[in-house]
C-alpha cells in the first residue's frame, strides 16, 4: 500500500517539479506588481491573472502527457486542459491539469500502438498530425463537460476541509503527517502533489496561502542538524552536521537531514511539535506565501514572502527551530554513539526491495565506467549536490567520467553506475537495470561514496555491467582500522625530486623495511601504476599493490614520503606520496581515513612542507 501511494504522489509531484519556475514567476510578479505589492503596477500586474488561469495549467498538463505519451503526449495534453480551464476560468485547475495531462498521454500512446504495423506508407504525417488533433479536441470538450466541473467541485471541497481545519485552530496538526512523510522521502509528493495546487488556488483569491508553509519550513529540520552539531557522540556524524546545516538552510535541500533522524527515529519528535508550533504561529498571525517556496531554503522561504508577513515569518521559522533543537537536543545527547553508517540499514529496513545485496562480478579495468548518475526523487535537489560534490571529487583523477543528475524514474539507459537512496533503490532498478547501484543515506559524508571514489581512481574493485537478472547493489566490506598503522620511522621529509618509479621504489622499500610486505610487494606497486595511476590529485599519489599481491603482505601500514619539490605523475606532480599495505580490504580503509584526513585543505597544505615530523605523526595517530 505504501508503495502504491509513493508512486501516485511521486506522479504528482513529478508533473509539477519540473515547472515550479513559472509557479515562482508567478509569485514574484505577483509579490511585486500587484495592488497590495512592494511596487505596485498595473501592466505587470495585468500578467499575473492569465499566468495562473492558463499558462501553469498548461505547462502541468503538458508535462504529464509527455511523461505518458511522449512529445505526442504533450501537445495533446495542452490542447485537452483547455477544455477544463475554460469550464471554470474563476478557479486555477492546476487538479484538472494533473487529470488531464495524463489522460492525455495514455490516450495517444494507446492509439499509437494500434496503429503500429498497419500506417498506410504515405499517410503518416497526415495521421499522426489528425489523430492528435482530433484525440485533443475530444478530450478537451471532455475537459470542458465533466472532468473540469468535477475537479472544481473537488477542489472546493478540499478548500472548505481546510477552512474548517483553519476555523477550528486545527491546522498545525497536519505536522503529525507532513513530518514523517518527509522522513520517507513523500517530501516532493506531498508539497507540489497536494499542497501547492491548493495554495495556488488560494493564493488567486487571497493574494497569499499558509498552504505554502507548511512543508518547505526549514526550522524543524535546522533545529534537529542543531542537536547533532552540539550534541552527537558520534565524531563523524557531529564534523558532518555543520555542512549539512549549511545546505538546508540556505540550499534548501531538505532531504540532507533525513539520515540524522533514521539514526534515532524517536528525534522525529522534534520536527514534527516545531512545524506544529510554527504552523500554529503562521494561522494565529495570518501569514502566507504568495509562491511556492521551492527549494525550501530560508532564502526562498522569505523571498516568496509579503512585506507586511516577513517579521513575522521570521519569527514562525525561528520559533519551529528552536523547539525542533530543544527536543532533538536531549534525545541525541542520551543516544549512543550511532552513526550515518548504522542509519543506512535502517534506510534499508523500510524498503523489503532495498534488502539482500550482493557484490556484483568484476571486470578487469574500471576505464569501461563512463556514466555515473546521481538520482533523487525529483533529480534537482540532494542529487544535484551530490553530483556537483563527486564530480569535483573526481575530476582530476577520471576527466574520463561523466557526473550528471536526474530524478530517479528517469536515469539514462548509458548509466554505468546509479547512486541513490537506499529507499529509492528499489525505483532505481526499475529505472536502469543495467546500472549497478550504490545505495547511500547521506550525501554529504557516505562511506559508500569513498568507497566508490577508491574503486574508480586506484581499481581495488572493480566495476561491471552485471548480467541478465544479477543483483546489482555495490556493497564493499567494511573493516575497521583501529591498529597503529604507521610509525615514526615510515615518515620521511624533505625528500629530493625522483622520477614516478624511484618514489614508488622508495615507498615499497620503506614498507618492506618496516616489516609490513614481503620484497615482491614493490614490483607489485609498479605494476599497479602502469595499470592505472594511483595519483588521487591535490598533489597526492598513494601507490599499492595489485589485488594479486595482497598475499606478500604480512600487515597492515601506511609510511608517508614528502616531496616538497613535486614528484611528476603523468601531467601533475604529487609532493605527498602515501605508500600503504593492507591485510584482506584494510587497504579501503586505509584510503578512506587518509582522503578524509586530507580534505582539511590547510593541513594539506603544511604536509607539503613541514618539517616536524611529530606533527605529521600526531595527524595520522
Amino acid at each position: 500500500m505504501k508503495s502504491k501511494v509513493q508512486s501516485f504522489g511521486k506522479f504528482l509531484s513529478a508533473m509539477v517539479m519540473p515547472n515550479i519556475g513559472a509557479l515562482i514567476a508567478f509569485g514574484f510578479l505577483a509579490a511585486l506588481f500587484i495592488d497590495t505589492g512592494w511596487i505596485p503596477n498595473k501592466g505587470f500586474s495585468s500578467m499575473v491573472g492569465p499566468m495562473l488561469t492558463y499558462l501553469i495549467p498548461i505547462l502541468i498538463a503538458s508535462t504529464g502527457g509527455k511523461m505518458i505519451g511522449g512529445d505526442r503526449g504533450r501537445v495533446v495534453a495542452a490542447i485537452a486542459v483547455v477544455g477544463a480551464i475554460m469550464s471554470n476560468t474563476e478557479i486555477t485547475m492546476l487538479m484538472a491539469a494533473m487529470v488531464m495531462g495524463p489522460l492525455a498521454g495514455f490516450c495517444i500512446k494507446k492509439f499509437d500502438e494500434a496503429m503500429d504495423g498497419h500506417m498506410p506508407a504515405g499517410f503518416e504525417m497526415l495521421i499522426n498530425n489528425f489523430s492528435a488533433g482530433i484525440i485533443g479536441m475530444l478530450l478537451a470538450m471532455l475537459g470542458y463537460l465533466a472532468i473540469g466541473p468535477f475537479m472544481s467541485a473537488v477542489l472546493g471541497v478540499l478548500s472548505a476541509g481546510v477552512n474548517i481545519l483553519v476555523t477550528h485552530g486545527l491546522l498545525p496538526l497536519v505536522a503529525v503527517f507532513i513530518e514523517p512523510a518527509k522522513v520517507l522521502f513523500l517530501n516532493n509528493a506531498i508539497n507540489h502533489g497536494i499542497f501547492t495546487p491548493l495554495a495556488t488556488a488560494q493564493a488567486a483569491e487571497a493574494g497569499k496561502s499558509i498552504m505554502y508553509m507548511l512543508e518547505p519550513n526549514p526550522g524543524p529540520g535546522l533545529g534537529v542538524l542543531l542537536a547533532y552539531m552540539f550534541f552527537c557522540k558520534d565524531k563523524a556524524t557531529k564534523d558532518s552536521a555543520p555542512g549539512a546545516v549549511i545546505i538546508h538552510l540556505f540550499g534548501g535541500i531538505h532531504e540532507i537531514y533525513f539520515p540524522y533522524i533514521l539514526m534515532n527515529p524517536l528525534v522525529i519528535i522534534a520536527p514534527i511539535v516545531g512545524n506544529v508550533a510554527a504552523i500554529f504561529w503562521f494561522s494565529l498571525t495570518g501569514c502566507g506565501l504568495q509562491g511556492p517556496a521551492s527549494p525550501g531554503s530560508i532564502i526562498a522561504y522569505l523571498m516568496m514572502t509579503p512585506g507586511s508577513d516577513m517579521l513575522k515569518v521570521i519569527v514562525g521559522v525561528l520559533l519551529s527551530a528552536g523547539i525542533s533543537f530543544a527536543i532533538a537536543s536531549p534525545i541525541v545527547r542520551m543516544a549512543g554513539s550511532k552513526s550515518l553508517e548504522e542509519a543506512q540499514n535502517e534506510m534499508a529496513a523500510m524498503k523489503a526491495e532495498a534488502k539482500g545485496q550482493a557484490a556484483p562480478k568484476a571486470i578487469e579495468r574500471t576505464g569501461e565506467i563512463k556514466k555515473i548518475v546521481f538520482a533523487c526523487d525529483a533529480g534537482m535537489g540532494s542529487s544535484a549536490m551530490g553530483a556537483t560534490k563527486f564530480r569535483n571529487r573526481i575530476k582530476a583523477a577520471r576527466p574520463d567520467i561523466t557526473v550528471i543528475n536526474t530524478s530517479v524514474d528517469n536515469i539514462p539507459g548509458d548509466c554505468d553506475i546509479a547512486v541513490v537512496q537506499t529507499t529509492l533503490a528499489a525505483r532505481a532498478k526499475k529505472s536502469a537495470p543495467q546500472a549497478q547501484l550504490v545505495t547511500i543515506g547521506n550525501f554529504l559524508a557516505d562511506p559508500e561514496l569513498d568507497n566508490l571514489y577508491f574503486q574508480l581512481t586506484t581499481n581495488d574493485i572493480p566495476l561491471t555491467a552485471p548480467a541478465a537478472g544479477e543483483n546489482t547493489d555495490v556493497v564493499i566490506p567494511e573493516v575497521p582500522v583501529k591498529k597503529q598503522v604507521i610509525v615514526k620511522e615510515g615518515i620521511r621529509l624533505g625528500q629530493k625530486p625522483v622520477t614516478k618509479e624511484e618514489a614508488i621504489r622508495a615507498a615499497g622499500e620503506l614498507l618492506h623495511e618496516l616489516g609490513y610486505v614481503e620484497a615482491d610487494y614493490i614490483d607489485a606497486m609498479q605494476e599497479r601504476e602502469k595499470l592505472i595511476t594511483t595519483y588521487m590529485g591535490m598533489g597526492v599519489a598513494i601507490p599499492h599493490g595489485t589485488t594479486q599481491a595482497h598475499r606478500t603482505v604480512k600487515k597492515t601500514g601506511i609510511v608517508f614520503l614528502q616531496y616538497p619539490e613535486g614528484v611528476d605523475f603523468g601531467d601533475e606532480k604529487a609532493q605527498l606520496i602515501f605508500g600503504i599495505a593492507g591485510i584482506g580490504n584494510e587497504h579501503m580503509d586505509l584510503l578512506s581515513e587518509i582522503c578524509n584526513m586530507l580534505e582539511d585543505e590547510e593541513r594539506l597544505e603544511k604536509l607539503k612542507t613541514t618539517g616536524d615530523i611529530d606533527w605529521v605523526l600526531e595527524q595520522f595517530t
